[in-house]
């Protein structure tokens, strides 16, 4: 919204002429997010705590601990995060831009679908919301919808690599896969794929937020190389017009998931719950999609992935053997199991996020 009130009277202020630039923008909508959650978190967070009255319901199958330590925490701070993170792209980003509104449109969509899902289980004091089965069926159908719009927007660009739209670029090599039609279900598969990965992933104390600003972070940088043609051809890597304001969207992840890491750090004044978990989830996998780096995400997103691998091997194991390969699923639980302390595991995780977002932006540069 700034960018199209400032910028058309920059010949006559040269001050407004720093909103042409998108290095300057994401700091401003790193800032206002930030801000936007600092001052609605304290009155949400109490709204919340009148409203929800026991809290999220603690699963019974999970750590004993946290039945304890965590019962009548409020949940559904995605509310926060989803407000500070919309506002301040709509503020900060270029709203003619196809792709910003496809991604808004995924992390929206998939953030009311969380918030009923918390909606329900809080209000029947059970861990069990939304059917596993509906939930599914209304993430890929705006996965979908979403990936065919990023699809149509890369082959109407000017400049761009018209074959690229349906391909998936392999990380470490200039190579192009084609997938032709498969790339919708694909994309589709990559965005529900990363949404639930950090919904399961989000089970401790700062332990998904984090992480999640990490990529959003790996991924500012790669979306602004990948909309610049300058440097995708220097680096070799593909240049998708218009994506470089993706780095606003990122930014404002970072200052959203900044601002919601103030009252979530343990012990937390809030949970981020479905609410925020699927739409964070479902943003970073919009991004990937949108910057053509599918694949780098399963790297830079490595521990969602680990977490996600881990339920599955777990449920796999238990009905082929009957016998199950971690303490406890997903594999945060495992280490509460073995005894670790949930402080030491959210760092080491953070530890292992930042390590492999490193690899993950090597990918641009080792080919």
């Amino acid at each position: 919204m700034l960018y199209h009130l400032f910028v058309p009277y920059a010949d006559q202020f040269q001050l407004f002429n720093l909103f042409r630039y998108i290095t300057f923008r994401f700091g401003g909508a790193t800032l206002t997010a930030l801000i936007i959650a600092f001052v609605i978190g304290p009155g949400l967070i109490n709204w919340m705590r009148v409203k929800q009255g026991k809290g999220q319901p603690i699963r019974k199958d999970g750590p004993q601990s946290h039945i304890i330590e965590k019962a009548g925490t409020p949940t559904m701070g995605g509310v926060m995060i989803l407000i500070s993170l919309v506002a301040s792209t709509l503020l900060w980003a270029r709203l003619d831009n196809a792709y910003v509104w496809i991604v808004l449109g995924v992390t929206v969509g998939f953030g009311l679908l969380g918030f009923y899902d918390d909606y329900l289980k809080v209000k029947k004091q059970t861990s069990d919301g939304v059917v596993g089965s509906l939930k599914l069926l209304f993430q890929f159908g705006i996965a979908f919808v979403a990936g065919a719009a990023a699809v149509a927007t890369l082959r109407s660009s000017a400049g761009a690599d018209v074959e690229m739209a349906t391909g998936l670029a392999i990380p470490f090599f200039s190579v192009i896969l084609p997938m032709g039609l498969l790339i919708f279900p694909f994309a589709a598969v990559v965005i529900v794929g990363s949404s639930n990965a950090v919904n399961l992933t989000d089970g401790l104390d700062g332990l998904a937020i984090v992480p999640v600003m990490i990529a959003a972070g790996s991924f500012l940088i790669i979306a602004y190389l990948v909309g610049r043609a300058d440097f995708a051809e220097y680096l070799g890597i593909t240049y998708v017009p218009g994506a470089g304001e993706m780095t606003i969207i990122c930014a404002a992840i970072i200052g959203a998931g900044l601002g919601f890491l103030w009252f979530n750090a343990p012990p937390a004044m809030i949970f981020m719950g479905d609410t925020g978990s699927l739409a964070l989830g479902g943003a970073l996998g919009a991004i990937a999609v949108a910057i053509k780096h599918e694949i780098v995400l399963a790297i830079i997103g490595g521990l969602f992935v680990m977490e996600a691998l881990s339920v599955m091997i777990q449920i796999a194991s238990f009905k082929l053997t009957g016998k199950r390969v971690f303490k406890m699923a997903p594999v945060h639980h495992h280490f509460e199991q073995l005894g670790w302390k949930e402080s030491t595991i959210v760092i080491r995780f953070w530890i292992v996020a930042i390590i492999l977002a490193m690899i993950g932006l090597s990918t641009l540069k080792l080919r």
